[in-house]
């Protein structure tokens, strides 16, 4: 028998705790968070310009989160430097719209309106014209908004009137997503007047579309529009129909990509018609769903976007 405060006691108490403190450390630290200088190696690190490019402007953003907008638009300089002059359009052209919007939201605009002239460029040799579309829509957009944008009026004009142009060459059952597309660009470039215009047409078409994804960007785009014209009642109905939608999309394999960028699609138009609450309850669906997508860099950039309109949200309430 061992009396308690014998040595023996002692050595036994000793290693019984030794034993159990691994136990309970176990999960507690959390991974250390990567400085930029460790993210910008990591990123030229990546096989290809454009992988290096698209990891360049993800730390871009953290940069300019970080409040270093010096160093933001330092990064962003080397991205664009990266897209070849060559490349396919279909993926320099969004990359380079990407690059432009981030130089809009850290208020440097000279380099925003260069970046985007590059970009509408590019978008002439896009086959696709749903993504011709859609990259002419976002240039347009970013052209136009007076916040987070170059506040350009005419240059969102004359670029948002090219993607309607090309809308006229569309087959009726992607109708709705050109024209969704090109309300919204519209909406976000401030442009009030040309917005409601187009977002009649749209509703029309939306309420004609089967597939549920463009369904509910549709609906979704129609509905921030007619919220930013101030027709609150008829936002909420779309939001109601958008968020259906979206909703009876399969949170499992292939479709998972499209129910989390159509949930993204309408949470995005319940904040900008103030309803942070349902927007929230609509993003831990999305980020769910996230987390089913196949491919590994897919899933990462469909998480990021979830995450930060989170944030968006969060700020909101």
């Amino acid at each position: 028998m061992t009396v308690p405060g014998t040595p023996h006691a002692c050595l036994v108490l000793v290693v019984v705790g030794s034993l159990l403190l691994p136990a309970i450390g176990c999960g507690s630290k959390k991974p250390k968070t990567k400085t930029i200088a460790q993210q910008l190696e990591e990123a030229r690190k990546e096989k290809t310009p454009d992988a290096q490019a698209r990891r360049l402007v993800r730390v871009a953003r953290a940069q300019f989160k970080a409040g270093d907008r010096a160093g933001a638009g330092k990064t962003l300089a080397e991205a664009t430097a990266l897209i070849p002059a060559d490349g396919e359009a279909v993926v320099c052209g969004p990359r380079l719209v990407e690059i432009a919007g981030l130089y809009a939201e850290i208020e440097d605009r000279q380099p925003a309106r260069d970046v985007l002239k590059k970009a509408v460029e590019r978008a002439a040799s896009i086959d696709d014209t749903i993504a011709r579309i859609r990259l002419l829509a976002d240039a347009g957009a970013i052209y136009g908004a007076k916040t987070g944008g170059v506040g350009d009026r005419a240059a969102a004009r004359t670029t948002l009137a090219a993607a309607v142009e090309a809308a006229g060459t569309v087959e009726d059952r992607f109708k709705a997503q050109a024209l969704a597309q090109i309300a919204l660009g519209y909406a976000r470039a401030d442009l009030a007047t040309e917005a409601g215009k187009m977002v009649e047409e749209l509703e029309s078409s939306a309420q004609a579309v089967t597939e549920l994804r463009p369904k509910a960007e549709a609906l979704a785009a129609a509905a921030r529009v007619r919220s930013q014209t101030g027709a609150s009642a008829e936002a909420q109905k779309l939001l109601a129909e958008a968020a259906e939608a979206a909703k009876k999309i399969d949170e499992k394999g292939m479709a998972a990509e499209n129910r989390t960028y159509a949930l993204l699609s309408v949470a995005s138009a319940y904040l900008a018609a103030g309803d942070a609450k349902a927007a929230t309850a609509l993003l831990r669906l999305a980020e769910k769903s996230s987390s089913q997508v196949p491919d590994p860099e897919g899933q990462k950039n469909a998480l990021e976007k979830v995450r930060a309109l989170q944030a968006e949200a969060e700020r909101r309430k």
